[in-house]
């Protein structure tokens, strides 16, 4: 982690952004918009805060996956109910350049921080508004978290079991964790687009949307061309992890030539111009066939033995790694991804650096996740705020 906390060269930098997001798609990403540089302030009620901050066991009361999403940010506990809190957050409004909220549609209307009223204290503001289904629609009112989003957008649907065809979840919280990675591109060319026109304008992004964007190219290709001719139903197959006599591995042939070294690594030849495997359509057509005879070949020796061939003959291919093995695998480590630091308050994590690189504004990681509250001080004097007055709001319990 960088010695520096406070200072940044990244593409980003001086450009602030006010976030009342919680959960993970907002808080990831201004994340990344922290790492690019931009001065992320958290607003959080006053209390338990984020959601997140009570979620899994942590380090001193810090959940890892808090401490990674909200790394890069300053803390300010404001209870929006108070009309002096209020006042607070319009103030920190007012100096800002993006404001990022994730509220069912409607609420932050009823709060007094919607678009029409923030846009009063800063006319070329870019709003943001992240929410499960948009702000029309059967589904406005629902209670969403990621498994909803996952059921509904035919994500459960394309993991079904290959076997028995039941739906089944991804173990990781995708679809925010997609809405999240839109929504910082969305932010971005926002602020891109007020560059050239002087204008801010309103980011809207639902997460049903983000999502079925992100699994149509292949997960709906079936359905992309509009045809009379009903198009056949493909039936699931196994994925690409097979099981050797040691451990697993994944290997997959797309083109002619990674087709015939497999082939050729598995000692099966005949393959290169059975009818069945022949072509790229031929071998998608048959693919439950030709990955359960991949199967049954496979499981016959060890994977370095399998590895060593496969790689000989230039097929895509590579151990299953575990969660720890990841962390100690040598490409991760050539890319120096995993960074180790100490937290201030928890001690000793590790987390990844920012994925993109940038050779004249690096993004690096300046602040550590933050306690609730932590900058609250520190920001009301930025804004002009007496010691006195903090005091005064800090005792009525409008800021923590």
């Amino acid at each position: 982690m960088s010695a520096d906390l406070t200072n940044s060269k990244g593409p980003l930098s001086g450009y602030r952004i006010i976030d009342v997001t919680q959960m993970l798609s907002g808080p990831m990403a201004t994340m990344m918009l922290g790492d690019q540089g931009a001065d992320v302030i958290k607003v959080e009620p006053p209390g338990i805060g984020d959601l997140t901050r009570a979620m899994g066991a942590g380090n001193r009361g810090m959940p890892p996956t808090f401490a990674v999403i909200n790394r890069n940010k300053r803390s300010i506990a404001i209870d929006l109910k108070d009309h002096r809190g209020l006042a607070v957050l319009k103030h920190l409004v007012a100096g800002a350049d993006v404001f990022v909220q994730n509220f069912r549609p409607g609420r932050a209307e009823r709060m007094g921080i919607g678009e029409r009223e923030l846009r009063r204290v800063k006319p070329d503001l870019i709003y943001v508004s992240i929410s499960g289904f948009g702000d029309k629609g059967p589904y406005v009112e629902k209670r969403v978290y990621d498994p909803v989003i996952q059921a509904l957008s035919g994500l459960a649907a394309i993991q079904a079991d290959y076997k028995t065809g039941r739906p089944q979840m991804m173990r990781l919280i995708i679809p925010d964790k997609v809405t999240a990675l839109t929504a910082a591109q969305a932010i971005t060319a926002a602020l891109l687009a007020r560059e050239r026109s002087g204008e801010g304008q309103h980011v809207k992004l639902a997460m049903l949307d983000a999502v079925i964007s992100f699994l149509w190219p292949e997960g709906m290709a079936r359905h992309t061309f509009i045809s009379s001719e009903p198009q056949p139903a493909r039936s699931n197959s196994r994925d690409l992890i097979f099981e050797t006599a040691d451990g697993f591995i994944t290997a997959g042939a797309n083109s002619n030539d990674e087709w015939r070294g497999l082939a050729t690594a598995l000692g099966r030849p005949e393959w290169i111009d059975d009818p069945r495997f022949k072509t790229v359509a031929s071998r998608i057509r048959n693919a439950a066939e030709r990955l359960e005879l991949t199967a049954e070949i496979l499981a016959t020796k060890t994977s370095a033995e399998w590895l060593e061939m496969l790689e000989a003959n230039d097929v895509p291919c590579a151990p299953v790694l575990s969660r720890e093995e990841v962390i100690r695998d040598p490409q991760v480590a050539a890319n120096e991804l995993i960074v180790e630091s100490d937290h201030p308050h928890a001690g000793p994590m590790r987390q990844p650096r920012p994925a993109a690189r940038f050779d004249a504004t690096p993004s690096d990681l300046r602040r550590p996740a933050p306690l609730l509250g932590e900058h609250t001080d520190e920001i009301l004097r930025e804004l002009g705020i007496s010691a006195q007055a903090a005091a005064d709001l800090r005792s009525s319990g409008v800021v923590k």
